[in-house]
């Protein structure tokens, strides 16, 4: 596929939501060492929204990604669910009125998720977030214009990421609160993040 289409994306949507169903007991788990435990159940939510609306993407990619953040807001009122889909909306801006969009952008339109989501949360890169994965899958995407290898620089990216941070106490977030304790352990954002890339493989 030369380009990314709804019909591309609604086609990528099921193996999405399966892998996030999959993972959403490890995301608990990891979650409630840092946090509340319920990163799994927002991702298992949202996986299941966006089964939901899988038939119905209407052809502008825009109006489509903007139904994909709806999926993630409409049963979680999770604050990550909410960072979600602030980057997903940023997106869905960015191709509002577009049919299809060269996979060559799909940097600029991370760096714009990146900027809306940060706006959001008032976080910052180097605060072991998801925004630190997220932008390192920005700067490792920025010269590639195919989804195979946009995928594998993705996923070595946030695998880097996350290998490097996981030294480093949280400072963002409830994770924040257990700062000590973070030392040595993933993000669950970032986890989170990989469950998606891993999800959308296929």
């Amino acid at each position: 596929m030369a380009e990314l289409t709804s019909a591309g994306l609604g086609a990528a949507l099921p193996g999405l939501a399966a892998h996030l169903e999959a993972q959403a007991a490890f995301l608990n788990e990891a979650d409630a060492r840092l946090g509340d435990g319920d990163l799994g159940v927002t991702m298992q939510r949202g996986a299941r929204g966006l089964i939901e609306i899988t038939d119905d993407l209407p052809d502008d990619l825009g109006m489509a990604f903007m139904r994909c953040a709806q999926a993630f807001t409409k049963t979680s009122g999770s604050s990550y669910g909410t960072l979600l889909a602030t980057g997903l909306m940023a997106a869905a801006k960015a191709c509002k009125g577009r049919e299809a969009v060269p996979w060559s952008e799909t940097s600029a339109l991370l760096g714009g998720a990146l900027e809306a989501m940060m706006a959001r949360g008032k976080g910052a890169l180097g605060e072991k977030t998801v925004l630190d994965v997220l932008e390192a899958v920005r700067a490792a995407t920025e010269s590639l214009d195919a989804p195979g290898p946009l995928h594998q620089a993705a996923l070595k990216a946030t695998e880097e990421t996350m290998e490097r941070m996981r030294s480093q106490p949280a400072r963002q977030g409830r994770a924040r609160m257990f700062a000590e304790k973070s030392v040595g352990l993933d993000d669950p954002g970032m986890l989170a993040f990989r469950a998606l890339l891993e999800g959308l493989k296929g």
